[in-house]
């Protein structure tokens, strides 16, 4: 009888080449073994030094090992035990319990136990189920890591004729309980490893044997080191005893191999795992657990779908909360980043307590992380200019505006080479927008950031890309199949659009959402290519997207806001579409940019600009209201506000701008001053209107992209340009504007549509409005106070190119009407939130052109 022994070496790990050779019971006239008597040792002495080699329990030694082999399997033990007086593990200490059925249908239990520095292994079967075997049951085995058809050395290898790994038989001894029992121990170093073996029977008569195996008819797999996991939550977690857990969702892939690094620097895994498909897979995930006390600081996974060549790329965990060590290339295929085996670090949120302010009480500010302090202008430590903290340094900036929630371009990590619209991961803040490179100081800075805002009063809301990714991330090749809609034709494919609505990846954008919310205080989320969240597995457009619905209905997320957003970074432009929204969803209107843009610039109905002015009701009135309608003039694509009133070249008809009568830059009076009132006009209707005012970046201070649309033209704000006359100027009007919606939030911040009766309109000479004369640009607008207190606000519109005499409608007893804004009057009188009162005993009030007016209701003792 022999034992084959099946040692290779680390191939994968130290590039070895693997060498072999065949050891008999009979070895080198050593005679016959007993089994149970058999060590294989790592260094011992013998004679004169320190020698490595196979020795029998009693110390003398059997033949030694070769030196250039000791380096590989030095400080590792292993026994191979076959007894009869086995005793059965005890099962008070933790014992990991393993049950297979084989392919003839029987049972067969696996007990794994570390005691001390020790690991037990008991293979267990009832010996009546292989009673009808004739003659020795024995356990043919090796141990791996990485590949299962590559064992692990120990101290010796060979390869059999056939050219493949043989592997060391252990007999199978009665035990009580009428069982079958093998137990092998290994070194606690060792680990972690699997043990895979098959069962065989040696007839005695002859030297035929048969095989037995797992019902998958594949050799029988445990663990060994590590356990088998659980298959949630997704990612890396602690579970309550303390070890690691990992989990990943992979469909596709016909192996996963963990990948384990002993240090951050370090491109080459210390340790891969091979998960075994019948212990470490439950359904479509693998998952698998080990002690948290391991040296090991980061994963990653290698991921084989199909094919013969093993899939080289080291793949980041799509759940990884800590991410680092992110290499970015054009040219490759693959973002290289992997996650960080630890927790994100507990943070002081002491008494920070969510703003919670109400829809219609919302005032916007959209911003760029890295622009809004990158520039040297804005005076801050270069360690803190353009990230989290630079934020929070200028809250001050926020407060005179008037703002009370600033809304975040995505700070997703992303492909710096197409933009953060492109994001390739969805757990974890990028590290550009930290100021030490390190993923857990950006974690902490954004808390922080949070942390200051909420103190004042001040929202945080997210812009969020769930319906595609960068080209080069890593869910493509996890299981790209099931992450990504493949079967709509190249049009969806080529955009790496992702299946939103297949249930796995629901649950993974559910799961980021929630994670956001928990763990950083977001208090909003603006979702970006919105109408895309409503597309089914095959690009169709579905009636009830079940990914929205449950935004909508989710115990957590239902409480924050949630914001569509139809702009496709693809496309760049918004689409228009039936959105669904369980009068939960609010939108942002580009109708309204639109609108207000076409009037403007002398083109449109007054109809639609008046359906704006109340909040959009042929949107919004399917119930919801105006509150759920997030206004803009200008976003951070397109023309900024003062390009809108000085560039209209051909190439920008899309835009709907106007240059007031010069293109570019321009040093005429006339021009400039139309270019002021327009910007004023601007402001001054989106933050009259019903609905959300969301402003942009710069647009405060007159920040220019030269007349480019283009998001990548955007320049980080000049800190500067805010202490010019134009900074000065535009900056109080916003606050103005921000005090009087706060002041007359009866009617500007209202939930609910108004009432008809609560509305007046008028043409010119308080005639009715010729609604649909495309040539008419003249509109007044009387909101009713519902209170004797509070006065009327009578609202004019002069969109033509020549002055008008307005009439002033009757105002309600023992009130007058006072001027607060008047856009075409010079600065500081063209708005006054004392107001200035009308003396004309006429009744009338002279308005210039492309001017706007707003009156509000006083007494004259106030």
């Amino acid at each position: 009888m022999s034992i084959n022994m099946v040692l290779p070496h680390f191939a994968s790990q130290n590039g070895y080449a693997p060498i072999s050779f065949r050891m008999q019971w009979h070895c080198l006239g050593c005679g016959v073994m007993d089994s149970s008597k058999f060590v294989v040792a790592t260094p011992f002495k013998h004679g004169k030094g320190t020698v490595h080699g196979l020795m029998y329990s009693d110390g003398k030694m059997l033949c030694e090992v070769p030196k250039s082999y000791r380096s590989i399997y030095q400080g590792h033990r292993l026994s191979a035990l076959a007894k009869s007086d086995i005793p059965v593990i005890q099962t008070a200490k933790k014992v990991f319990t393993y049950r297979f059925r084989t392919e003839t249908g029987d049972q067969l239990k696996v007990l794994v136990e570390k005691n001390n520095d020790k690991y037990r292994v008991q293979v267990e079967v009832l010996s009546s189920q292989f009673s009808r075997t004739r003659g020795e049951l024995v356990m043919s085995w090796g141990i791996f890591r990485s590949d299962s058809s590559c064992f692990m050395p120990l101290d010796f290898q060979e390869s059999g004729l056939n050219g493949k790994y043989n592997s060391i038989e252990t007999p199978l001894m009665q035990a009580s309980l009428g069982t079958l029992v093998a137990e092998l121990e290994y070194e606690s170093s060792l680990a972690p490893f699997y043990i895979s073996f098959l069962l065989k029977s040696h007839s005695g008569s002859t030297s035929k044997s048969s095989e037995i195996k797992s019902h998958m008819k594949k050799s029988f797999v445990v663990p060994v080191g590590f356990g088998s996991g659980k298959p949630t939550p997704l990612g890396f977690s602690t579970l309550a005893d303390g070890t690691m857990n990992f989990a990943l969702f992979s469909r596709s892939a016909e192996s996963v191999v963990l990948c384990l690094y002993d240090d951050i620097i370090t491109d080459k895994p210390a340790l891969e795992i091979e998960l075994d498909p019948y212990v470490n897979r439950s359904c479509d995930i693998w998952h698998m657990s080990m002690e948290s006390n391991s040296s090991f600081v980061r994963y990653g996974y290698r991921c084989k779908a199909g094919g013969d060549g093993k899939q080289e790329h080291v793949l980041l965990d799509p759940y990884a909360k800590v991410i680092g060590n992110v290499v970015t290339s054009q040219s490759s295929s693959v973002l290289k980043g992997l996650g960080e085996l630890c927790k994100e670090p507990p943070f002081d949120w002491g008494q920070d307590v969510r703003p919670s302010i109400l829809l219609e009480e919302l005032i916007v500010y959209r911003l760029n992380v890295i622009g809004f302090t990158k520039d040297k202008s804005s005076k801050l430590p270069n360690q803190i200019a353009g990230t989290f903290s630079g934020i929070s340094e200028k809250l001050l900036h926020f407060k005179d505006l008037g703002v009370n929630a600033v809304l975040l371009e995505p700070i997703f990590p992303f492909d710096e080479w197409r933009g953060p619209y492109f994001p390739w991961h969805f757990f974890s803040p990028g590290i550009p927008f930290g100021s030490s490179g390190n993923t857990l100081s950006v974690i902490k800075s954004m808390k922080e950031m949070v942390k200051k805002l909420h103190s004042s009063g001040i929202e945080v809301f997210l812009e969020v890309v769930f319906t595609h990714t960068a080209e080069n991330g890593a869910l493509k090749e996890i299981d790209n199949s099931s992450y990504y809609i493949v079967k709509a034709g190249n049009a969806l494919a080529s955009k790496n659009a992702l299946n939103c609505n297949f249930p796995i990846v629901t649950q993974m954008i559910l799961d980021s959402l929630r994670h956001w919310v928990i763990e950083f205080h977001i208090d909003g989320f603006c979702f970006i290519n919105a109408a895309s969240l409503m597309r089914g597995s095959h690009g169709e457009f579905l009636s009830r997207p079940p990914l929205l619905e449950a935004i909508a209905f989710d115990p957590l997320l239902s409480k924050v806001k949630i914001i569509a957003d139809s702009w496709d970074p693809y496309d760049k432009e918004s689409k228009e579409i039936l959105f669904p929204h369980w009068k939960r969803w609010a939108e942002v209107n580009s109708k309204f940019c639109y609108d207000v843009r076409n009037f403007l610039r002398g083109k449109g109905l007054l109809s639609s600009l008046a359906t704006r002015l109340c909040g959009s009701g042929d949107i919004f009135l399917d119930g919801r209201g105006p509150s759920f309608s997030f206004n803009y003039i200008t976003r951070n694509f397109g023309l900024s506000l003062v390009d809108l009133v000085s560039f209209s070249r051909t190439e920008l008809a899309s835009e709907l701008s106007w240059n007031c009568g010069e293109e570019g830059p321009t040093n005429k009076a006339s021009v400039l001053e139309t270019r002021l009132k327009q910007i004023r006009n601007f402001l001054f209707i989106l933050f009259i209107s019903q609905g959300v005012p969301v402003l942009n970046m710069g647009d405060e201070c007159g920040q220019s992209s030269g007349g480019s649309p283009a998001y990548d033209d955007r320049k980080p704000l000049n800190w500067n340009t805010l202490s010019t006359s134009f900074g000065i100027q535009i900056t109080q009007f916003i606050s103005f504007l921000s005090s009087l919606r706060v002041r007359r939030r009866d009617l500007l911040q209202k939930r609910n549509f108004l009432k008809e009766e609560s509305i007046e309109w008028y043409g010119k000479n308080l005639s009715l409005p010729r609604w649909d004369d495309i040539s008419s640009k003249f509109l007044g607008m009387i909101l009713k106070a519902s209170s004797a207190e509070d006065g009327d606000l009578f609202v004019v519109l002069n969109g033509t190119n020549h002055k008008e005499t307005i009439v002033l409608p009757p105002t309600p007893v023992d009130m007058v009407w006072s001027r607060l804004v008047d856009t075409s009057l010079s600065f500081p009188g063209f708005f006054s939130a004392d107001g200035i009162p009308v003396d004309d005993v006429s009744g009338t009030y002279e308005m210039k052109s492309h001017s706007c007016v707003l009156f509000e209701a006083r007494s004259p003792t106030s």
